[in-house]
């Protein structure tokens, strides 16, 4: 099957998701709460496309629309523009600390939002849901997301180290905004209020995990992929 992206034809099988076509073809969809590890969110709304089909034209997120038949796409349109500036500028006062989101609300013209204040001054989460998804999909489920509301936020429960934690930082990697702190120093790691002692590989020195995580894994050699 071939749509058109962006006066691009690309060719794609039933059912792809047109964030997976573009990328493919080297067409840039901005994004931040995909990952290709734990794919269709539509949390965020960056990756906003215009899908013109017949006569009619609809703004969706990009990473959530399957293709089951011919379209025309544009990734920059007048509407994507505004649309997805008008994201960026709300998830700016989200998460007003993130680097990220600043970066991405000057290259993409978000405005500014003067009758709105911050929710929290120096926060850097949008609750996209990617670290709690990779907590889960290890199957320990050691963060949620607690409140509601604009009190809305992801922690351990009751905000104490979580038994549940294994220190892996699989939802520090996955987080798109840099909102999720860990700090590896003198062989120990710091994550969620909790400690967990760093094991490298016995043979070329590189960092494994936690200990924690090696039990987990299943891991007692101490020895890295590569060795």
């Amino acid at each position: 099957m071939i749509i058109t992206i962006d006066g691009k034809a690309c060719e794609c099988e039933k059912g792809e998701f047109l964030l997976q076509v573009a990328k493919r073809n080297g067409i840039d969809i901005p994004t931040l709460c995909h990952h290709d590890g734990l794919p269709g969110q539509a949390a965020c709304r960056v990756c906003l496309v215009e899908v013109k089909d017949g006569g009619r034209s609809q703004v969706t997120a990009s990473c959530v629309f399957p293709v089951d038949h011919e379209i025309e796409v544009s990734t920059n349109s007048r509407k994507v523009k505004e649309e997805r500036g008008m994201v960026l500028a709300l998830l700016r006062m989200r998460a007003p600390g993130s680097e990220v989101i600043a970066n991405m609300c000057e290259a993409y013209g978000a405005p500014k939002i003067g009758r709105l204040k911050p929710v929290v001054d120096g926060d850097k989460c949008i609750l996209c849901g990617l670290c709690k998804r990779a907590c889960a999909s290890l199957g320990n489920g050691a963060i949620e997301t607690l409140m509601r509301g604009t009190q809305k936020y992801v922690g351990t429960p009751y905000d104490q180290p979580s038994a549940d934690c294994i220190g892996c930082g699989s939802c520090a990697e996955v987080c798109p905004t840099g909102a999720i702190e860990m700090k590896d120093e003198k062989g120990v790691r710091t994550i969620w209020g909790s400690e967990f002692r760093l094991v490298y590989c016995r043979e070329c020195g590189k960092l494994i995990g936690t200990e924690e995580y090696m039990k987990a894994a299943g891991n007692t050699d101490d020895l890295c992929d590569d060795c």
